[in-house]
């Protein structure tokens, strides 16, 4: 079959099917980094040992420009034909999809599932000879844009399948692996599902008490447990299922507990499914529990190793969690249509509302919005295309900025609309029930956020630790030294500090020196709060949130800082426009910032956070409210 007529209607940026609560963050209690990413075979930084993200480097004070200017254009002639020539075929293909009855069944009907597997709909990433499109990361964010705009109950059906169904066989899978289960997933007819959360694992995935053990010849495993929430899990024959296994330490020779990643078939005795859910949305999705009881499992369908359950989950997570920002622009970018059509139709008062201030205001919001989470997806695509492994922070600050913007979005374009955005018929309040779940799985953002602060903590704190080793051997460590002094000096003084111009056109260098304040304020007070807390910080959650959200708007500042500058050098027709977005976002970003920073110093604002966890345990103490009811019978 010819590739254009293989379509590849991406979707990794949904990342549904399991919901792990931000289990890729934590194992027993333990916050993990994403040191263990996959190497790519091209990789342009200049050692494997260098950390190149741009975070990252951020939390220690530097800057490292090289995944963010300029904006990334990673992809070859070829590749970019490749995903062009996919646009409109995929666009003919929604233009027949009805995703209201979708929802009423429960899912895509068969003859839209069929169509979707001749179509090669389910198979963006794999490799060619594995019957997939072989779609570059910006391609696949870029249909990811398109079916975002339709359905978002159906960017899950594609999601929770190859972004993370099948995602764990062609990042670990043997060849033998790949071989036998690649060509079935993609374009063989067979659902995939993602297995990790369970009822007692949140956010804490070391609590998962799913177990495999081995027999006694070697063989096989046997696996016995329960997963719960699993998008597919109704109709996947192919399970990715994370367990407990006993694992030898080869130093030590002592026996631990550690997770392992399995290859499961619903055709192995013991594997069955519960009812699909009841849920708010993402209806045309099936979600249901999945059921283990004594199953067998061949050892050769072991997935990275014994033991490596955890760096397994991890990666497949951090690899395609960018492209919810690709997915979710797409929405926004549909709800703003809405709201603009009607905002230029509706007349109220003797003139149309367009020209209402409230009305361009939050218009305006939700373009700069969009524009937001459009420019993350692009910006961490095109650095994954180009070979870069360092991304698991913006990733994860991605998904949090453009879930949260989404739903923002959609539920002004439904205030714009009033009461015809309430209606079923304008299709707003089926996004809206569809988004919720986005700022939940795959990572709850409160989890995420933490995740955030504390990865970039533990890489500011070694920075502090190498200048603590430099000065009990000061003669042989002078220039790190100076290096730092001077940088402190300078700083102190108000002298020196942050300075992006260089990297921006010159109508965005006032826009630049806002965000390089902002840098300059939260690099200090992670120093700050280092030397203070020390490993205290881990505790300090009020703190914490509030680096993330700083940490958010930096780097939404600086992405947009960057595609804009772009645009103005290439002269795209969208420059001018794009210019205005940058200066308005820029301006409440360092704002925001501002405020997040003064209320982490302010002795007052941290003891009114004790003040309401006080609050809080006084409700969790009476199961709800405290107060009495002001109308009083005695």
């Amino acid at each position: 079959m010819h590739r254009l007529h293989r379509l590849a209607l991406v979707n990794r940026g949904v990342l549904a099917g399991d919901h792990p609560y931000g289990a890729v963050c934590v194992q027993n209690g333990r916050w993990l980094s994403a040191s263990a990413q996959t190497k790519p075979k091209e990789h342009r930084s200049a050692t494997p040992t260098v950390n190149t993200s741009y975070m990252a480097n951020l939390f220690r004070g530097e800057i490292e420009p090289l995944q963010l200017f300029p904006f990334p254009d990673s992809l070859k002639q070829e590749q970019k034909d490749m995903v062009g020539s996919l646009i409109d075929p995929v666009t003919r293909f929604f233009e027949g999809y009805d995703p209201v009855k979708a929802e009423k069944n429960g899912g895509p009907d068969e003859a839209t599932f069929q169509s979707m597997w001749e179509m090669g709909l389910m198979g963006m990433q794999a490799p060619e000879e594995y019957g997939g499109l072989a779609l570059p990361n910006t391609g696949y964010a870029r249909m990811g844009e398109l079916v975002g705009s339709v359905d978002l109950g159906l960017a899950v059906v594609f999601g929770a399948h190859q972004s993370i169904g099948w995602k764990g066989v062609l990042l670990y899978g043997t060849e033998e692996q790949k071989q036998k289960y690649l060509p079935k997933v993609t374009t063989g007819g067979t659902i995939a599902a993602f297995c990790l959360t369970e009822p007692s694992s949140g956010s804490d995935a070391g609590s998962i008490r799913s177990r495999a053990v081995k027999s006694a010849d070697g063989s096989h495993y046997v696996l016995n447990g329960s997963k719960i929430w699993i998008s597919g899990g109704g109709l996947a024959n192919i399970l990715t299922v994370f367990a407990q296994t006993e694992v030898t330490d080869p130093k030590t020779g002592q026996k631990r507990d550690k997770v392992t990643a399995f290859i499961v078939e619903r055709a192995f005795t013991g594997v069955t499914s519960g009812p699909p859910e009841e849920k708010m949305g993402i209806k045309c999705s099936n979600t249901a529990e999945i059921y283990f009881d004594d199953v067998k499992i061949p050892v050769e369908n072991v997935l990275g190793g014994e033991g490596n359950g955890f760096k397994v989950a991890m990666n497949i997570l951090n690899n395609g969690r960018f492209g919810m920002s690709g997915t979710l622009a797409g929405t926004m970018a549909h709800c703003i249509r809405k709201a603009a059509e009607h905002a230029t139709t509706r007349v109220q008062f003797g003139q149309k509302i367009e020209n209402f201030g409230n009305v361009q205001e939050k218009l305006a919001r939700m373009a700069m919005l969009q524009y937001v989470s459009q420019s993350m997806g692009y910006m961490i695509s095109g650095n994954m295309d180009a070979g870069h492994t360092d991304y698991h922070l913006e990733a994860a600050i991605s998904k949090v900025f453009a879930s949260e913007a989404a739903w923002y979005v959609c539920d002004e374009a439904i205030q714009i609309l009033g009461g015809n955005g309430f209606m079923s018929s304008s299709g707003l309040e089926k996004f809206l029930r569809d988004i919720r779940i986005y700022r939940i799985f795959e990572g709850a953002n409160d989890i995420l956020r933490l995740f955030v602060t504390l990865t970039g903590i533990q890489y500011a704190g070694s920075h502090l630790k190498e200048l603590q080793r430099a000065f009990k051997n000061p003669t042989a460590n002078l220039g790190l030294i100076f290096k730092e002094g001077s940088r402190r000096a300078v700083r102190s003084i108000g002298y020196g500090g942050t300075d992006l111009s260089s990297f921006v056109a010159d109508p965005l260098k006032e826009s630049s020196a806002l965000c390089a304040d902002s840098i300059d304020r939260f690099s200090k007070t992670i120093e700050t709060l280092l030397i203070k807390h020390g490993k205290g910080i881990v505790d300090q959650q009020f703190l914490l949130m509030r680096l993330a959200d700083s940490a958010i708007d930096i780097y939404a500042m600086s992405c947009i800082l960057s595609r804009a500058t772009k645009a103005i050098r290439e002269n795209h027709p969208s420059a001018e426009h794009e210019v205005l977005m940058v200066k308005a976002w820029c301006v409440e970003a360092n704002d925001r910032v501002r405020i997040n920073i003064r209320r982490i110093n302010s002795g007052v604002f941290v003891k009114n956070f004790d003040t309401m966890s006080a609050i809080a345990k006084n409700v969790c103490s009476n199961q709800g409210i405290v107060q009495s009811n002001p109308v009083r019978i005695v």
